[in-house]
């Protein structure tokens, strides 16, 4: 039990739990931009509803679901952990005696962008995964082919018709890029999976990643929006 005990103390554990969580994260949204995109097809909402109808009640995904959730709590605790500890060692200085050169500005304010991306989940799981498991508000039900399947379509549309949802959700997607840009190419670092072979490789599949990802995200709301 001592190595677990140390993994959640310890300044190395922490980081490479945090590389991990993040790591897992990273793989998640990608899968979870897949199924949005759904949401663009010109089929009135069938496409992204036997989507979220399969996602929802498919066993595997509901535990995967689960883990998920799981991830981004231990991803938060370890970062809130790291920060304070790395604050308690610089002292009152600071990042004062960091120069510009010395680190992106994305890297000093992952604290900052992070907890941007953690409210926007909050707020974005009590319109969208409440409303869903019917913790409040009602969502109609349809009959594809005899089967019914609740109509998540339109609750999402709902949300992105209103200027101010579509601005959150847009700014928030800013924070999630920021938070990629460095977070990306740490997580590989932090594992011991860099090498000067295939640095630039990491750098740059991150970098993209970073922009193109969050970017499919915003255009989704925007698109419906102005549609």
């Amino acid at each position: 039990m001592k190595w677990i005990v140390d993994m959640f103390t310890s300044t190395l554990g922490r980081k490479l739990l945090m590389a991990l969580t993040g790591l897992f994260l990273i793989l998640f949204l990608a899968v979870h931009l897949a199924g949005n995109l759904q949401l663009l097809k010109d089929d009135g909402g069938r496409a992204f509803n036997i989507y979220a109808e399969f996602m929802s009640t498919n066993a595997l995904i509901q535990v995967v679901s689960k883990g998920n959730f799981f991830f981004i709590l231990l991803h938060t605790f370890m970062a809130i952990a790291l920060t304070t500890k790395n604050r308690k060692a610089r002292g009152p200085e600071g990042y004062a005696v960091l120069s510009g050169k010395s680190s992106h500005w994305t890297s000093r304010n992952m604290g900052i962008l992070g907890t941007l991306v953690l409210a926007f989940i909050v707020i974005h799981l009590y319109h969208f995964w409440a409303q869903m498991h019917g913790y409040w508000g009602n969502i109609t039900t349809l009959d594809y082919d005899g089967k019914p399947v609740r109509d998540l379509y339109s609750l999402v549309d709902m949300w992105f018709q209103k200027e101010w949802y579509v601005g959150l959700y847009v700014f928030c997607m800013a924070a999630i890029a920021f938070h990629l840009w460095h977070g990306f190419a740490s997580a590989f670092q932090t594992l011991g999976l860099n090498h000067l072979k295939y640095n630039g490789v990491i750098n740059v599949v991150g970098k993209v990643f970073a922009v193109l990802v969050p970017a499919g995200f915003a255009f989704i709301p925007l698109k419906m929006y102005f549609s």
